[in-house]
């Protein structure tokens, strides 16, 4: 059992590495644990595609955000990384919530320290600060609202024209958000490593070879990337137009893992990742990927790791987390 000493040192217990029998069906002994235990397991779309075939609900932030504000569950296993367990904690801090890998982390969570957030934001004493969901706890308690890419240029705009905002960690969100908004924002200078590596050249030759594909990209991409798509978009709102779109081939640049949900409901249609500016062929985030369908079975068996983040911070960051819930209620977002 590990000593809890600091929120920045330890956040989590976790378990050895345990064998598991071969011929055991991961599956059924999945479900078995979940009615057990009285679990709800929550996955995002950039997990691998075992754990999306055999969670209670899989979408994006936001809507992993709002599953966790009213399941009636004991137990929420959170398929993601770890800032989304830690939302998930904020928002049900009696229910007991787990993260199969708790190495699974951000580069982006991770590209804004929140000490050095907090000298940033005192700079722009009459700004609100608006921060992107993919962020740490202790950020989140720093913050006034808390978006999603599905739902950040409509809480932007629900502000008055003349408010300041510092909108962080994510530039190239907060960047798109500017475009679209019409807003000056002060923009904390953060990324994803995955949304940075896509290559404009890779792509334009893929757009060559499939003419009739529809390029579709997440926000978290840089502007060059976002200037060549036909559609800008959230995960959900990539996986809907993927749908409703008439096209039968798209190029995706976001996350391969996404990709399963898109060929599962539209079978017939193709789907090519956008190729990075590296020699991989793929876009897999190493952090989602940590997570595999064995370590959710070990998560679920022995309760380890749990997540837990301090009451004092647990009291600032729920509010920031509310208001946005509240906002996209009253928009219905």
């Amino acid at each position: 059992m590990l000593k809890m000493d600091t929120f920045e040192e330890i956040r989590v217990k976790g378990f050895a590495d345990e064998y598991i029998d071969p011929s055991l069906d991961l599956f059924a002994e999945i479900e078995k644990l979940k009615k057990e235990k009285n679990a709800i397991i929550l996955a995002h779309y950039y997990q691998e595609s075992d754990i999306q075939d055999i969670a209670d609900y899989i979408g994006d932030s936001l809507g992993l955000s709002q599953q966790a504000s009213k399941t009636d569950a004991d137990v929420i296993v959170f398929a993601g990384v770890h800032f989304m367990a830690e939302t998930a904690k904020i928002l049900s801090p009696q229910k007991k919530v787990l993260l199969p890998d708790s190495k699974a982390g951000c580069s982006l969570a991770d590209s804004c320290p929140p000490h050095l957030f907090k000298k940033f934001k005192e700079q722009y004493p009459d700004h609100l600060v608006i921060t992107y969901v993919n962020c740490t706890a202790e950020l989140k308690a720093l913050s006034d609202i808390v978006c999603t890419s599905s739902n950040a240029i409509q809480i932007v705009e629900s502000l008055p024209p003349e408010q300041g905002i510092i909108f962080g960690p994510d530039r190239n969100l907060g960047k798109y958000v500017a475009k679209k908004t019409g807003r000056n924002l002060v923009l904390w200078n953060g990324a994803c490593m995955v949304h940075e590596i896509f290559s404009r050249e890779k792509i334009t030759r893929l757009k060559e070879r499939y003419p009739a594909a529809k390029f579709i990209a997440h926000p978290e991409c840089e502007d060059s990337i976002l200037d060549m798509a036909d559609y800008i978009g959230s995960t959900t709102g990539l996986l809907n137009y993927s749908t409703k779109n008439a096209a039968q081939e798209f190029i995706v640049a976001t996350e391969s893992g996404i990709l399963h949900q898109m060929q599962r409901d539209n079978p017939t249609k193709t789907f090519i990742p956008a190729p990075p500016n590296n020699s991989c062929a793929c876009n897999d985030c190493p952090h989602m990927k940590r997570n595999t369908l064995e370590k959710l079975y070990l998560c679920m068996k022995n309760e380890l790791p749990e997540i837990f983040v301090p009451a004092d911070i647990i009291a600032k960051a729920v509010k920031p987390i509310e208001r946005m819930l509240e906002i996209s209620a009253r928009l219905g977002l």
